[in-house]
This record gives structure tokens, C-alpha cells and sequence, in this order.
């Protein structure tokens, strides 16, 4: 059986990533890249799937953390006979991608027990597999070719590769698995203490840089290290999660893809590294999105590959039980081809944050812009899909409309800033027709608040952007009665639901977790309106509910004290940390306010 989420920790070479247990299992990975096939899938059905393990053979107490400021994952297992360490890392790619578990004798001595099923397929395709001439083991599957080197005699037995070994105090054994396209020759070996010091160096310069000096700095840190390793280094790309169909509900159905780049979190994204003094990530970041969404504008998709790739098939995995049952197990995402309005403003509020920032832009960004707002002139009355991807039938969702807005007010200010020709007195009327139309409709005066969608009575979490977005001041009564009917309706056990739990109440799916992101939202309008009390609890109590390595997943079922969704997750760590800074900021008046949305 795979581990709870929470018991997992993140490992990777910033072009993929694997799932470490504390039980010594990496229990997944895709290789060699994000959005690739996975080689080790335990995570979604059991050991037969795929897994690497190494831990001691005999009962034994575990506890972990990360190297300093580093993706150094270092387990200790203590057992009646003695002390190990295993000490997992992927070290920042070369010729080759290697995953190294260094097993160090602490005292005593422990027998151990090495245990390596690769299943490449997502846990379909059994590797063939031999020994070469150098004693290493080669694993060939149709394209995948895996090599583990070790100085520990194995053998092979029921489909898997075994290692028995007594470790002694003040001993360290290395096991490198390196990955290669089978069509090519074995890639070489490395050093594996060479490269734990490459690794650490990596990490802990590039964590140099992080200018946040505020409460909760290891947070922080953590949030920016995760962050950094799901941007797949080629492009700048940043996948929402390494995993999936991780559910949003225990047992349930709603288990989605999240190893790609979603436009959604365009802004965030930029505001959290630009903040955090990480302008070369910006860049890359603000260049994957101008290459991915170049063309005509009427294609612009809601999410898109690591590459810019813009067909995203979904299929089920039918083999894989699903995580702790829950099925289906779905690879590729079917949003991709929805319409949602929202990315128009948050592709206007990247370039127009970046200009703000100082980024250099491409010459031909403004023309783009302009084209893409001519597109949205005509279709931003149009039912989409909403933020949160509602499969089915559009609406007109309040958040999408006020995106389309935002993408109108943020164009508008570049030109007037910037000096850029534009049709200022078509874009301002266009402006002021969303705005009207989304008090009037998208408002419910009963209430006294803002709903999920024209013509609803209930809400959803993303109308907390509002005030973040600039579209009505803090003070205005109607932000007030929104954010009171939020913690009416949308409030449980201290967090914030994402859906309104009148609308599920017909509905079979349960109701899903809390979802962090939008928990944290919440502290931001706290913030903006004055009440940084309330505000610092929030983001303290999410902070709360990290794993003892400080990661965080989607969502978090308070009941069940248990993290549901995709793990580790992008949004959550983004928003943590741009929550930080904005409390930073609201409590240190002294220090340089942090760039926002509003501005």
C-alpha cells in the first residue's frame, strides 16, 4: 500500500521529479521528463507497479528532513541494532538524468534490504533486463533504458532487482540509477559523492538569492526550492504538480493530470519569484508563456505542456487501482480545451506586472496584446468554463468576467505608462461595460455579496480575488458582505472550500477538502482591507498543515487531518509564498511594499 500524500517527500533534477515514503520507497516518477511516462507508479496501485526501495529489513523508526536549504532528502532509520541515514537526491542534469540513494551507517549495524521494480508505462511494461560486463544493471523498455550502478551484489527474483547488505558505522554505499533513451549507448557513469556536493552547492547558492526576510522564512524558502523544482529547466516552464490523479476527495472521482503549465497561475507565479528576488525564473517563466500562447488568439488554450505543447489527450489508466481506490486514473487533462475567460487577464497582467518589473519583453509583445484584446472585444459576454474547470455546461462565472476586465484595465495602464498605441477610448468603454455588467449580474443584493456565477445564489471561492485584482477598493461594501458570506458559506474548520457546499448538497461526489490556495486568498483580502490579525492566523494555520518537510498539496481534509490532491502543489507554495510578503509588507512599514496585482 502507498503511504498517506503527507508522508512523502520531493526529490528532482528541475526537469523532473520522484515521491520519496518514509519508508525508504520512491513510490513515483516520471522520466525523463515531467509529463512522461512513469517508471515507478506504487503511488497509484501497489509495489507490483513500480517502486525503489531501500530500508533497513528489519522494524524500524523513521525521521527525515531536507540538507539546509537544498532538495537533499536525508531519512534516518533507527533500529534496535543500530543507525542509517538514506540520503536520496537527483543531481542538476548533465549528459544524463541519475537519481542517487547514498545509504550511511550512523552506528551499530543494520542489515538493509535494496528493492528495485522499474515499470515503465505507467506500471504496465515490465524492462528487460541483464548485467554487463561492468557488473552494472541494464533495464530496456521499447524507448526506456534505465542502468543502475552499486557496489552491492544483486540478483534478480519475481521481477524485481534485490540487494541484502549489513551497513557498518561511519560506511556509505551509493546506488545510482541513471536514465537513457534505449536507442543510444549507456549513459556514464558519475561520481555519487562528487555529486552530492554539486547538488548542495546548486541548491544552497540559488537559495542565496531569496531577498524575503520576513516571518516564517523557512517557509518561504521551501515554497521558492519546490517551486524551482517543478519549473522544467529547458523552457521555464512550471508544472502545476509532478503527479497524478492524487483525489481531491479520498475515495472519490475527481482525480486530475496536473503535470502541466497552467495560465491561471500566470501572475502569482511571477509576482512570487519577482518578490522573492528571483528575476531570471520571472523571465524564463514570462518567456515560456509568450512562446506557448504565440498564434492566433482565438486558440489560446487554459494550460499547455512543458514544451508549449497544446493537445493534452486525456486517457484512463485502466491497469492502476487508483491512490487508496480512487479511480479513475487519468493521464492528460481534457481542460485544455475548454474556454475559459479568465486567461485573457492573466496573460494582459503578466506583461503588463513584467513591464512594471522592468523585464525586458519581446518587440513584438504589445502587437500581440492587442491582437489577443481584439479576440476578447467579441467573446468576453460568452459562458465559459469557469476557473475551476467545470465539466459540463458554461456560465457566465463572476471570476471570468472580472478577468476580462482585468486583461481591458491592465492593457489600458500599459499604454498610458509605456506610451504604446492603442484604442484607448474602445478599450475604456469596453472596460466600464464589463465592470457595470458584473455588478449587476454577477451581485446578489440579498446577500450582499458577489456569487459564483450571473443569476446564482451561491459562491465560489475565487470571487476573494476581487479586491486582489484591483476591480473594487477593499473598503467598498460590497467587498465587505462578500468576504462576510465567504466565511458564512465557505468556511470549514478554519479553511476555505473552493465550492460552496449548497451547491454539492445534491450531488453524489462528495464534498471535496479545503483548498489551501484559496484559504490563503482569503488572508490577502484580510490584509488589503486592514484586518492583519485575522490575516496572520490564516496563513499561520496553513503553514501549520505542512508536512514535516514543508510541503503542501491542493487541498486539506480537516476531518481526516489528511492532504488530498496533487502533491506537492505549485499554487499552494505560490500562494504562500506572495501571503508572506503581503504580511511582511502590511506589518513591516519600514520595508519596500511587494509588488501586487493591484498595481
Amino acid at each position: 500500500m502507498p503511504g498517506k500524500i503527507e508522508d512523502y517527500g520531493l526529490i528532482g533534477d528541475c526537469e523532473t521529479a520522484a515521491l520519496v515514503g518514509r519508508d525508504g520507497s520512491i513510490d513515483w516518477m516520471c522520466w525523463p521528463a515531467f509529463d512522461s511516462d512513469a517508471c515507478f507508479a506504487a503511488i497509484l496501485g501497489d509495489r507490483n507497479h513500480g517502486r525503489w526501495r531501500v530500508a533497513p529489513t528489519s522494524d524500524a523508526r523513521s525521521t527525515r528532513k531536507y540538507r539546509g536549504d537544498t532538495l537533499i532528502l536525508e531519512t534516518q532509520f533507527e533500529t534496535d541494532e543500530g543507525a542509517v541515514t538514506v540520503i536520496d537526491f537527483m543531481p542538476p542534469r548533465g549528459k544524463a538524468s541519475d537519481i542517487v540513494r547514498l545509504v550511511r551507517g550512523e552506528r551499530g549495524s543494520v542489515a538493509m534490504r535494496m528493492e528495485l521494480i522499474l515499470r515503465f508505462g505507467f506500471g504496465a511494461d515490465i524492462p528487460w533486463v541483464r548485467r554487463t560486463v561492468d557488473r552494472e544493471l541494464l533495464a530496456i523498455a521499447g524507448p526506456d533504458m534505465a542502468v543502475l550502478r552499486t557496489p552491492v551484489e544483486t540478483y534478480g527474483k519475481d521481477m524485481t532487482t534485490i540487494a541484502e547488505f549489513n551497513i557498518e558505522a561511519g560506511q556509505v554505499i551509493p546506488f545510482v540509477l541513471t536514465y537513457g533513451p534505449s536507442h543510444l549507448e549507456m549513459p556514464p557513469p558519475i561520481g555519487p559523492m562528487q555529486a552530492l556536493h554539486d547538488t548542495e552547492a546548486f541548491w544552497t547558492q540559488w537559495c542565496s538569492q531569496c531577498v524575503y526576510e520576513g516571518a516564517h522564512r523557512d517557509a518561504v524558502i521551501r515554497s521558492l526550492i519546490t517551486l524551482k523544482a517543478l519549473t522544467y529547466a529547458p523552457t521555464g516552464g512550471i508544472v502545476a504538480a509532478p503527479t497524478t490523479s492524487l483525489p481531491e476527495k479520498l475515495g472519490g472521482r475527481r482525480n486530475w493530470d496536473y503535470r502541466f503549465c497552467w495560465l491561471r497561475d500566470a501572475t502569482f507565479t511571477l509576482l512570487a519569484l519577482m518578490n522573492s528576488g528571483y528575476y531570471e525564473e520571472a523571465i524564463a517563466w514570462h518567456n515560456w508563456l509568450l512562446r506557448a500562447v504565440a498564434g492566433s488568439p482565438e486558440n489560446m488554450q487554459i494550460m499547455y505542456g512543458i514544451f508549449g505543447q497544446r493537445r493534452l489527450l486525456e486517457w484512463e489508466a485502466s491497469w492502476l487501482p487508483g491512490y487508496e481506490g480512487a479511480t479513475p486514473v487519468r493521464i492528460g487533462n481534457a481542460a485544455h480545451a475548454q474556454l475559459q475567460l479568465d486567461v485573457y487577464g492573466e496573460l494582459l497582467d503578466v506583461f503588463h506586472q513584467s513591464r512594471m518589473a522592468k523585464l525586458k519583453l519581446d518587440d513584438g509583445s504589445w502587437a500581440m496584446e492587442c491582437k489577443f484584446l481584439e479576440h476578447l472585444a467579441e467573446i468576453w459576454d460568452q459562458r465559459d468554463s469557469g476557473i475551476w474547470e467545470v465539466r459540463g455546461d458554461g456560465k457566465h462565472y463572476v471570476s471570468s468576467k472580472v478577468m476580462t476586465w482585468v486583461a481591458f484595465d491592465r492593457a489600458i495602464k500599459s499604454a498610458e505608462q509605456f506610451g504604446f498605441e492603442a484604442p484607448l477610448e474602445q478599450w475604456k468603454g469596453l472596460r466600464a461595460t464589463i465592470h457595470r455588467d458584473i455588478c449587476e449580474k454577477g451581485f446578489d443584493k440579498k446577500q450582499n455579496a458577489f456569487v459564483e456565477s450571473y443569476g446564482a445564489t451561491i459562491l465560489d471561492a475565487s470571487v476573494l480575488l476581487l479586491p486582489s485584482v484591483g476591480f473594487l477598493p477593499p473598503s467598498d461594501p460590497r467587498i465587505v458582505g462578500t468576504i462576510a458570506a465567504v466565511e458564512t458559506h465557505l468556511m470549514r474548520d478554519g479553511f476555505v472550500l473552493r465550492h460552496d457546499p449548497r451547491r454539492l448538497s445534491d450531488e453524489q461526489e462528495p464534498i471535496e477538502g479545503a483548498f489551501l490556495a484559496c484559504t490563503l486568498w482569503l488572508a490577502d483580502a484580510y490584509l488589503l482591507a486592514g484586518r492583519i490579525s485575522e490575516a496572520k492566523d490564516l496563513f499561520e494555520r496553513v503553514v501549520a498543515v505542512a508536512n514535516d518537510l514543508g510541503l503542501l498539496s491542493e487541498e486539506y481534509d480537516a476531518g481526516e487531518r489528511r492532504m488530498t490532491g496533487n502533491f506537492p502543489q505549485a499554487l499552494t507554495h505560490i500562494a504562500l509564498i506572495n501571503t508572506a510578503h503581503n504580511l511582511c509588507s502590511a506589518t513591516s512599514p519600514t520595508r519596500k511594499p511587494a509588488m501586487q496585482r493591484t498595481k
